[in-house]
């Protein structure tokens, strides 16, 4: 069993808290990433889209956020995803260039690589606009802010899957 934290930063002008649309923990929320099979280390081809509405019983008890069976090898692995750990990306950290949590898979045979940032999304400017049912999936978002008078802008967006303990 390994655990891997999805972390994000971003070059944020004039804005934010950038996070899922209903928060760090929003159950509606999908997430997109490959993985790679442990055993044979084969990558998916596709995107794998999990989040936390849907559950899988696994056999015994428990149950997972995804199961799939590797292509190449045959082998079984599972995601789960655990609530609790993510947090928006505030202008701070972004000027930093430091990475914020946004949230942790528990993953059983497989490691997630190469997140995709899609729709979803929502920010706000420094000024308390709100923009809201962002789509990042074209890698960066421009608008202008009315009530502060500034253009704003969400670019450089990246991605890492940090093993933690």
């Amino acid at each position: 069993m390994v655990n891997y934290l999805l972390m994000i930063t971003a070059d944020l002008e004039n804005l934010t808290n950038l996070q899922p649309q209903g928060g760090c923990d929003d159950p509606s929320f999908s997430y997109f990433f490959n993985l790679i099979c442990g055993r044979c280390g084969e990558q998916t081809q596709r995107e794998t889209c999990v989040n936390l509405n849907e559950t899988v019983p696994l056999t015994g008890k428990g149950t997972a956020n995804l199961i799939q069976k590797c292509k190449f090898c045959g082998r079984e692995g599972t995601v789960s995803m655990i609530a609790g750990r993510g947090k928006p990306l505030t202008q701070e950290f972004a000027e930093e260039g430091k990475c914020v949590p946004l949230m942790l898979f528990d993953c059983r045979g497989y490691e997630p690589v190469g997140f995709v940032f899609g729709g979803g999304w929502k920010v706000e400017s420094v000024t308390g606009t709100r923009f809201e049912d962002i789509d990042l999936s074209g890698g960066d978002f421009a608008e202008y802010d009315e009530k502060g008078k500034c253009p704003v802008m969400i670019s450089n967006l990246r991605a890492t899957f940090d093993v933690v303990k």
